[in-house]
């Protein structure tokens, strides 16, 4: 019989998160019952993906603030829902919902942590909040799971590391499939003889599209033939005022928005460049490796995480934009040998049949 798992995410909005979830119901498809609950009280661009899933229940729920009923309505459909397991993405915050998961017998209680830092600042009541939270999630949750030792160390630093409560799983990535559409260049309205780089991620201040627009003001300067895609949520929007505007990066700087074709994307550019200041695990590292892409990135640790022992002496400061511009140029006029085909490691390490499969025995 299939289990049936409730997933708590805050909306079905293209990230990290949401994007890992939908991976990973459809390597399972029809082999596991989820309910996707959104506690934020929308669902979002995703929805008709998630829609696909076999026998998927997607629930909208209010649960943004301390009203009362909500979380008295979660009690009684877990009560009487036969709910084998109970999986909450929100980190600390899942401290209320794994007790009362627990008030409701759920005998799987897992929380999945997904970032390896606060994603806000921390004031002293915030850290008070933070803290009873916490308390409730070790009382309560019988696993924590993480996708980066990182985070785990960030956050438990004093953990038993011989527990078995405590565990990483890596994200997995399906790279078996084929794409059955190729873009080209010309798609975006770039020359065909063009040195294309380009970023996949959502606007927000951890993918560090400050330093990205820097490099890229830089190298579009000094080389008419360096052109720059952005992919990722709300990056048409939010910088669409700033690269219009701007009398060099307009025509050289292509914004294409949340795109659900990613891989066919990555499938025009030269170089991958994620100077990220703080990240959970990055997909889109790992699907650029996947596709043999030479990468330019950040030193933090969730990236040293995520890329072979090879590169790392390639990695740079997060806001070293000179450096990022000059690393990127010299490979460019191949002055600068960098590990190209990272393909083979990355499927190693991030194989979705295993590291899905270690997720699912976990359910």
């Amino acid at each position: 019989m299939n289990k049936r798992v409730v997933f708590i995410v805050s909306t079905l909005n293209a990230g990290g998160i949401e994007n890992y979830l939908l991976r990973f119901l459809k390597h399972y498809d029809n082999k596991i019952l989820p309910i996707v609950i959104c506690r934020g009280n929308e669902f979002g661009e995703l929805e008709e993906s998630f829609k696909q899933i076999t026998n998927i229940e997607l629930v909208k729920v209010d649960m943004t603030n301390f009203a009362a009923k909500p979380y008295v309505d979660f009690y009684k459909f877990l009560k009487k829902g036969q709910i084998d397991s109970i999986v909450d993405f929100s980190g600390h915050f899942s401290g209320i919902l794994m007790c009362i998961a627990r008030l409701a017998g759920i005998s799987k209680r897992i929380v999945f942590y997904r970032e390896s830092t606060y994603q806000f600042h921390v004031t002293f009541l915030k850290a008070i909040y933070i803290k009873l939270l916490k308390g409730l999630l070790q009382l309560s949750s019988t696993k924590v799971l993480s996708n980066s030792i990182t985070a785990l160390d960030n956050f438990y630093p004093n953990r038993d590391r011989k527990s078995k409560r405590f565990k990483v799983i890596y994200n997995g990535i399906d790279f078996g499939g084929s794409l059955d559409k190729k873009l080209s260049r010309s798609d975006f309205g770039i020359p065909d003889n063009s040195f294309v780089i380009g970023h996949v991620g959502r606007f927000n201040f951890a993918k560090n599209h400050e330093t990205i627009i820097k490099v890229a003001e830089k190298l579009c300067k000094d080389h008419d033939n360096i052109y720059f895609i952005l992919c990722g949520k709300n990056t048409d929007t939010a910088l669409k005022e700033r690269i219009s505007q701007h009398h060099l990066l307009k025509d050289k700087v292509k914004l294409l928005g949340y795109r659900s074709d990613v891989n066919q994307v990555l499938g025009v550019l030269d170089l991958f460049f994620f100077p990220s200041i703080t990240e959970g695990q990055p997909n889109s590292l790992i699907e650029a490796m996947i596709m043999g892409l030479p990468i330019v990135a950040s030193n933090i640790t969730p990236i040293k995480e995520t890329t072979p022992l090879i590169i790392h002496d390639y990695l740079l400061d997060p806001t070293d934009f000179v450096g990022f511009a000059n690393q990127i140029e010299k490979y460019y006029l191949g002055e600068l040998n960098m590990p190209k085909n990272l393909s083979e490691w990355a499927k190693n390490n991030f194989n979705a049949e295993l590291l899905f499969k270690e997720f699912f025995n976990e359910l």
